[in-house]
């Protein structure tokens, strides 16, 4: 039978508990002697990221952390190889805590041993995105040096490291084969392994500004010879390059406003041997946003057939056949139960990938090549006791922001099937703003957002412009215009909820880590709609963000952000709310890492002292051991729980948990 009680109170089978069990997706897919292998992150652990293969056994146990920091973003860590002694595969991976490269054979079940020298100072060589090279003997990969005190004080070039381990005693048998743009991903040996490609950058693009896709030839005694440009440049973001055969890449890129892919012919001095070719031209994205070394949206399949991620903010898996009529597409279809709403940008070419929907979360899913048929590798990871109608149906819609632009959006309405709200009392709604910016919200079923909604509090997730999936010209409303388009988005989503009659005016909250940390304490500071916000790790001060306080990958990310600088320094000074704390009057919620290379802990710690003493309910949370977004169980409790208090505290509902008290200072 139902109960009415207000929203807010209602009584949940999801706990801060239940949600930190589960917390991230699976990913990293890859497929090695028919056997598939990917990572998972375990919160309860201490937050590493596991390695697992066939149907869930864990590869390698505690502590052992498959996370490189290349980019602080990390990548793709791992990758299975022959055993230099040929019994069974070896995994070769970045361990997190020294960053060093490690050989582990499973079937010998030894200790793993390290590959790569031991830095001069702690973690001040990272390795990422590794392949096998064409000898077997080696293995290629992205190398990031710390090479002074500033963190830009870096330099990245392709290694090829010994599979023997002689490169843990001798660092000179870790051999440079690139030392090109200022930052580099995506090494590949062609198949016959006479040519090497990869795909550059340099300050102050971003990869999805203007990238390069160089190839060069591989000399016979294992060194690169000169780089030669086949593809991209100004304008042109190419964020995947695979090889098709010995002569021919594939490769995703924008030159349309679109990513599409591409395939390039090259001759014998790897040249072009023609104008690239767009093998599916549509107004969809077949890439998107470049955050993590080793991201992929499309693997070639032989026989002209390309597995390929698309979609529009939605996004679904297909087989695109380039040798038939081109352009044409075989849609993925899963075994059974609701069709997929999203596809991880990790493929392996069995085919397999990592997949979720609007009413379950990812999963690791493997299609058979002839069916086309998506069958399930693991279950949706939901904790035992959480039921079914306290999970949120998701519905995607479009709004109206300023001047008629369309603004995207998730809804998730309050759902308890256990309970009503009273009536003629509208909902309390919490706007999440996501982070990047450059990136964007997928429609899959999340634990987190089922936390608030379960207990009466609704969310909207808001693709602001700027967010990816909808094109360049989407994405590029945000150029110039960080703390205003974003805060205008989301403001109009909020305004339009309340204006239907769907969210209480008077109940509006506004949360976000990182470039969402950003906008919701720009719109606490420069807005009154919101009662009240969450900020995580947050940039709150242009300034010094522009000026040293981050790490290399986005120390210029703002010069297309907010403007050049020092040009418009005023205008990097007028939009941070660390300039004018006076003007934040909602109380909010500050939560930080302490040891987040990002958004370090200096700008919160200023902002915190800065609106201390001037009467606004405030708390800041810290945590030891955390980095950019909370990995540890512990922490993620401790976080939604504090959230949830100080929604309860604000919007004046008892909630049915019992929480742990927040302290509001002044």
């Amino acid at each position: 039978m139902t109960r009415t009680a207000p929203h807010g109170t209602w009584q949940s089978s999801i706990d801060a508990r239940s949600v930190a069990e589960v917390d991230g997706r699976p990913g990293w897919v890859s497929q090695y002697g028919g056997e598939l292998w990917w990572t998972e992150p375990r919160p309860t652990e201490g937050g590493r990221l596991a390695l697992l293969r066939g149907t869930g056994d864990v590869v390698l146990p505690p502590p052992w952390n498959v996370r490189s920091r290349v980019h602080e973003y990390g990548g793709r860590a791992y990758v299975i190889a022959p055993a230099p002694g040929g019994a069974g595969p070896a995994v070769v991976f970045s361990e997190f805590s020294d960053q060093r490269l490690y050989r582990y054979e499973p079937e010998a079940g030894e200790r793993p041993e390290p590959l790569t020298p031991e830095p001069d100072r702690p973690a001040g060589l990272r390795y990422v995105e590794p392949v096998t090279a064409p000898d077997g003997h080696e293995i290629w990969c992205i190398r990031e040096e710390l090479t002074g005190p500033e963190p830009t004080d870096v330099r990245r070039c392709v290694v090829a490291v010994p599979l023997d381990g002689s490169g843990a005693t001798k660092p000179e048998a870790v051999r440079e084969l690139v030392a090109d743009t200022h930052f580099l991903s995506c090494p590949r040996p062609s198949p016959d392994g006479s040519w090497l490609s990869w795909i550059g950058w340099n300050h102050p693009a971003m990869p999805w500004d203007s990238t390069l896709l160089r190839v060069a030839r591989v000399r016979a005694d294992g060194s690169v010879g000169e780089p030669v440009t086949v593809a991209g440049g100004a304008g042109q973001a190419i964020v995947q390059a695979e090889w098709e055969s010995d002569g021919a890449l594939l490769y995703a890129a924008d030159p349309v406003g679109w990513w599409n892919l591409h395939r390039v012919e090259l001759d014998a001095d790897g040249h072009p041997a023609g104008a690239p070719v767009n093998l599916c031209p549509r107004e969809e994205e077949f890439g998107g946003p470049l955050w993590q070394l080793g991201m992929q949206w499309f693997t070639p399949l032989g026989g002209g057939r390309v597995a390929v991620i698309h979609g529009r903010a939605a996004t679904r898996l297909s087989i695109l056949d380039t040798a038939g009529s081109r352009g044409e597409l075989a849609a993925v279809e899963p075994e059974s139960g609701v069709g997929f709403t999203e596809w991880a940008p990790t493929l392996a070419p069995s085919i397999a990938g990592v997949a979720g929907s609007d009413e379950e979360p990812y999963r690791v899913v493997a299609v058979d090549p002839d069916t086309l048929v998506a069958t399930d590798v693991t279950r949706p990871r939901t904790p035992p006791g959480v039921a079914d109608g306290h999970l949120p149906r998701a519905q995607a819609r479009t709004f109206s922001g300023p001047g008629g632009r369309d603004i995207h959006a998730i809804v998730s309405p309050p759902r308890n099937d256990e309970f009503t709200g009273p009536s003629g009392e509208l909902a309390p709604y919490v706007v999440f703003a996501h982070g990047g910016p450059t990136s964007r919200v997928p429609m899959v079923a999340d634990l987190e957002v089922a936390y608030f909604t379960s207990r009466g509090i609704g969310v909207v997730e808001v693709n602001y412009g700027g967010s990816t999936g909808h094109g360049r010209e989407y994405r590029e409303r945000l150029r110039e215009n960080w703390g205003v388009v974003d805060v205008e988005d989301c403001v109009a989503v909020a305004r339009a909820l309340a204006d239907e009659g769907t969210a209480d005016p008077q109940r509006l909250a506004i949360r976000g880590g990182s470039a969402g940390g950003w906008t919701a304490a720009a719109a606490l500071t420069f807005t009154d709609v919101f009662a009240c916000g969450v900020i995580q790790y947050p940039i709150l001060d242009l300034v010094g963000w522009r000026t040293g306080e981050t790490h290399d990958f986005e120390s210029q990310y703002l010069e297309s952000l907010v403007g050049p600088w020092p040009a418009v320094e005023q205008r990097y000074r007028e939009r941070s709310p660390m300039t004018f704390p006076e003007r934040v009057s909602a109380p909010f919620l500050l939560m930080q890492g302490l040891e987040d290379e990002i958004c370090p802990p200096v700008q919160a710690e200023r902002f915190v002292a800065a609106v201390a003493g001037r009467g606004v309910p405030h708390a800041y949370l810290t945590f030891d051991g955390e980095q950019h977004g909370f990995r540890k169980a512990e922490t993620i409790v401790a976080a939604l729980e504090a959230e949830l208090s100080l929604y309860a505290r604000v919007f004046g509902f008892e909630p049915a948990d019992d929480l742990p008290p927040l302290s509001l200072h002044t």
